[in-house]
């Protein structure tokens, strides 16, 4: 391996034709994010800065670039929904980034199908085969190593109600790859995929010593 590097300090900038920063730390799961607002308009949004924090009681959450309605909408309200984006799905989470005006339905802008969960008002996707009806645990303002604050917002949420398509469920164990997740990688334009022939199986060490 050649131990000479592309360095750079993001402050001064990266000099090359794009940012490596999202193609680097990849892939990342996306967080197709529902909320409603106060006045009751309903908002979908597709964040690829998302990730699980913690297992009991599970923890979700996304980064704003911006204070975007759906930050707006769960301030104000208190939840959200997770919704899983799957190949099926691609083109349809991918319309729901347009920029629009606030009062604009992206439910309706991409014909996709609300759906009413048990604990939460926010709308699920009713085409996704998983979602998470979440309530608000905290809400960050992200801010720089020299503590000025940035346009810059993390969500976090509750799961507090799991809803999956059985047909992913096999003698109790989620398949990940037959619900056909899809994840971003870097680049203006670039998806990618999880299939079975990429799966590769390691025991913890731990778990070995049993």
């Amino acid at each position: 391996m050649s131990r000479q590097r592309y360095s750079y300090q993001p402050r001064v900038g990266h000099g090359l034709p794009h940012d490596p920063l999202n193609s680097i730390i990849a892939p990342r799961p996306i967080g197709w994010i529902s909320s409603l607002s106060a006045a009751g308009v309903r908002n979908l949004a597709p964040y690829s800065f998302f990730n699980c924090f913690n297992y009991q009681p599970p923890i979700i959450g996304f980064a704003s670039l911006g204070k975007k309605d759906s930050v707006r909408n769960i301030l104000e309200t208190g939840e959200f929904v997770w919704n899983l984006v799957t190949r099926p799905l691609a083109e349809a989470a991918n319309e729901s980034s347009a920029s629009v005006a606030q009062e604009v339905d992206e439910f309706a802008l991409t014909g996709l199908t609300p759906m009413t969960g048990d604990l939460v008002q926010a709308p699920l996707v009713a085409e996704s085969p998983v979602n998470f009806e979440c309530r608000l645990t905290q809400h960050l303002q992200l801010q720089n190593a020299d503590g000025v604050a940035l346009d810059s917002w993390l969500i976090l949420g509750e799961v507090v109600a799991v809803h999956i398509d059985p047909a992913l469920l096999e003698e109790g164990i989620y398949q990940t790859s037959k619900a056909q997740p899809v994840l971003r990688a870097g680049g203006p334009s670039a998806w990618y995929g999880i299939s079975e022939a990429e799966r590769f199986d390691l025991v913890r060490p731990d778990a070995r010593r049993k």
